[in-house]
């Protein structure tokens, strides 16, 4: 099953985020997902991986991966700012590479995840047909394009993500402590919706946690380092009977592994490896059962 199980550097504290913590090497967190059985992985944020598709594509090939594809935060709800080129920038590392995923995320503009916008009738015009033109783009050069609703963006509530269903022909990135997180149920919402799932990440979350991120008593990256995404298994989001639901369903996508860390120390480091060591396992479990 190891085929269909992956990984992602954030699950390492490799972020996007201007002043998250300790961006670990690209060296040392490629060789521990190795040791750890994995053989893909996402590419991470902009400049983990060489930008040049190919310098890119020999650099996981040298550590030994394979390329998933990768999460890519993009603003598409804006009528006067053109995702399309950036995207097909991004296309052809994919295309280089191998790899056949692309989660894009619908961003604010704004640094971080601590605030969410919400769109008018215009703006939901412009990202609905924004996330059809880049499903287009990517299918030309053999890629899926998926959305990833995530906190902080402009599709984070279980509302919004109908509204993406609906409106929308792109298939979506489940990310089972995201959609936890906006207030959804992603057992529910595998059963309602299997057929638009082609991507899967897979988050624990401490709800206690969760709690005080969404009342604004704490900020995300705060949330993080307080625990809010545990080692699967571990926390409250089901993620056995997610992966159950999924496999009832008949998913052939990747199981990846990416849960969003700080790591500020050694000791987080080593922490974050021992957690990915226990959900790598949790996973292959679930996914065999």
């Amino acid at each position: 099953m190891n085929a269909r199980i992956a990984s992602a550097p954030i699950s390492w504290g490799v972020i996007e985020v201007p002043g998250w913590g300790l961006q670990l090497d690209r060296e040392r967190v490629l060789s521990e997902m190795v040791g750890l059985g994995i053989e893909a992985t996402e590419f991470g944020p902009e400049g983990f991986l060489p930008d040049a598709p190919a310098e890119r594509a020999e650099a996981l090939a040298s550590a030994g991966l394979r390329a998933v594809g990768g999460f890519f935060p993009v603003v598409l709800h804006r009528s006067d700012e053109d995702p399309l080129p950036v995207i097909e920038r991004e296309l052809e590392a994919y295309v280089a590479a191998g790899a056949g995923t692309m989660v894009l995320s619908a961003v604010t503009g704004e640094d971080g995840y601590d605030r969410a916008a919400d769109l008018g009738e215009e703006e939901w015009a412009t990202l609905l047909a924004n996330l059809d033109r880049a499903l287009d783009a990517a299918a030309a050069v053999g890629v899926v394009a998926t959305l990833h609703p995530h906190l902080g963006t402009v599709v984070e509530s279980p509302r919004a993500v109908e509204r993406v269903v609906a409106g929308s022909r792109i298939g979506l990135c489940l990310d089972t402590g995201h959609y936890t997180l906006g207030g959804g149920d992603p057992v529910a919402f595998v059963r309602q919706h299997a057929d638009r799932i082609v991507h899967a990440h897979l988050k624990d979350v401490s709800l206690d946690v969760a709690a005080r991120v969404r009342s604004g008593g704490i900020d995300y990256r705060e949330g993080v380092r307080q625990g809010m995404y545990r080692a699967l298994g571990a926390g409250d989001a089901r993620i056995g009977e997610i992966v159950e639901a999924l496999r009832d369903a008949g998913y052939g996508g990747w199981y990846v592994l990416e849960q969003d860390t700080v790591v500020e120390s050694e000791e987080d480091a080593l922490r974050a490896l021992e957690n990915a060591r226990r959900s790598v396992a949790f996973i292959r479990e679930a996914v065999a059962a």
